[in-house]
C-alpha cells in the first residue's frame, strides 16, 4: 500500500534519469510485464546504485501514481541512506561513546518520523532501519521527525542480525525491548557504547533479532493494554539512558529544554 503523501517518479525514462542523477530513492516498484531495454538498463543501475527492485503485480502500481508509469515508479527518499559506519563515525568525531538506536520493522512512517525526532533530542548518533519490510526515509517521515532526518544519521540495513553483530563488534552493548523479558528497563544498565533494539508495531523484535541481543529488558505494563507505541517505547528508553548517563558522568551530548 502507498504510505501517506509518498512521492514517486513514474516512466520508464524518468526513474532511468533519476538514478542516474543520484537523486535519493527509496525503492523501485517493476512491474512484472514489464520488459525492453530501457528496463534492463533501471535495473542495472538501480542494482549499481544499491537501490532495491521490488517486482510486484501491474495493477498495484496503479495505487501509487495516476501517473502515465510504464510499467515503472521510484519511490523518492527524503535523503539518502547512509551506512552503519557513518553513525560510528559520527560518535568519534564528537569523540563520545557510540550511542545507536535499531529498528526492526517500523512500518508507520508517523511513528518512525516521531521516532527519529525523538532520537536527534536524546543525541542518538544514528538509527538503523531495515531496507525490507519497513518504513522507508520517505518524504511523510521527513514531515514527522519535524526536520530530525537532517541531523540524524539514518543506516539502512539488508540484514538487521548482521547490523547487530557489526555493532557488537564495535564494542556497543546491544540490548533489545521485548514484552517477555525478565528484566525491567530501569534496572538494566542503558549506558553508551549502547545500541537499543525496538521491534516494529504489534509484532516487536523479531527472533532472530532478539536472539542476537545482549540483554532483553521490558517496559512494565499496569494497564489493560498489552504495549505502548513503539514511538513512545523509544522515548521511555532513549530518556533512561540519559538519565543513567548524567548519573554516571557519561559524556554524550545532551542539552536540557
Amino acid at each position: 500500500m502507498p504510505q501517506d503523501h509518498e512521492e514517486v517518479v513514474p516512466g520508464r525514462r524518468a526513474v532511468l534519469e533519476a538514478l542516474r542523477a543520484g537523486q535519493p530513492l527509496r525503492k523501485i516498484l517493476l512491474a512484472r510485464t514489464a520488459h525492453g531495454a530501457v528496463i534492463r538498463e533501471v535495473v542495472r543501475e538501480a542494482k549499481r546504485r544499491g537501490v532495491v527492485v521490488q517486482s510486484i503485480d501491474p495493477h498495484r502500481l496503479d495505487a501509487h501514481t495516476s501517473a502515465t508509469h510504464q510499467g515503472v515508479i521510484a519511490l523518492v527518499a527524503a535523503r539518502a541512506p547512509a551506512d552503519l559506519d557513518e553513525i560510528l563515525e559520527v560518535a568519534r568525531r564528537r569523540r563520545e561513546p557510540p550511542f545507536v538506536l535499531v529498528l526492526d520493522g517500523v512500518e508507520d512512517p508517523r511513528n518512525l518520523g516521531a521516532i527519529i525526532r525523538t532520537a536527534d533530542a536524546a543525541g542518538v548518533h544514528g538509527v538503523v532501519i531495515p531496507r525490507h519490510r519497513a518504513a522507508g526515509l520517505t518524504p511523510a517521515v521527513a514531515r514527522s521527525s519535524a526536520g530530525a532526518v537532517e541531523h540524524v544519521v539514518v543506516a539502512t540495513a539488508t540484514n538487521l542480525v548482521r547490523a547487530i553483530e557489526f555493532l557488537k563488534h564495535s564494542s556497543l552493548w546491544v540490548v533489545g525491548a521485548d514484552a517477555a523479558a525478565p528484566d525491567v528497563y530501569h534496572a538494566a544498565r542503558l549506558v553508551p557504547p549502547l545500541a537499543l533494539v525496538l521491534g516494529g508495531e504489534g509484532r516487536g523484535i523479531s527472533r532472530l533479532v532478539r536472539e542476537h541481543c545482549d540483554l532483553l529488558v521490558r517496559l512494565p505494563m499496569r494497564g489493560k493494554v498489552a504495549s505502548l507505541n513503539v514511538s513512545v517505547a523509544a522515548g521511555v528508553l532513549l530518556y533512561e539512558a540519559i538519565r543513567q548517563m548524567l548519573t554516571e558522568g557519561v559524556h554524550n551530548r545532551t542539552r536540557s529544554t
